[in-house]
């Protein structure tokens, strides 16, 4: 399983728990609402920040395999 599922898996069961923990508590409907909207915020902010970080981490191992690609050619025209 590549570690991008497993990070948006673990994301998704964190923010069901939550969802499920602020409905179940004994607060009043408003104050449940907008806990609900800052932690779906919170959430969507840090999904956000994970996937920049896979994006980033994955244009540098193509930057490099590129780059290994491009040398292996020049080798293989000097040969």
């Amino acid at each position: 399983m590549s570690s991008g599922k497993v990070v948006l898996g673990l994301m998704a069961g964190i923010a069901a728990g939550a969802v499920l923990g602020i409905l179940l508590a004994p607060d009043k409907g408003s104050d449940t609402r907008k806990k609900i909207s800052k932690k779906g915020t919170d959430y969507t902010d840090s999904l956000k920040d994970k996937f920049n970080e896979f994006k980033t981490t994955m244009s540098e191992k193509f930057d490099r395999v590129k780059a290994d690609v491009s040398d292996i050619s020049e080798q293989v025209k000097v040969k």
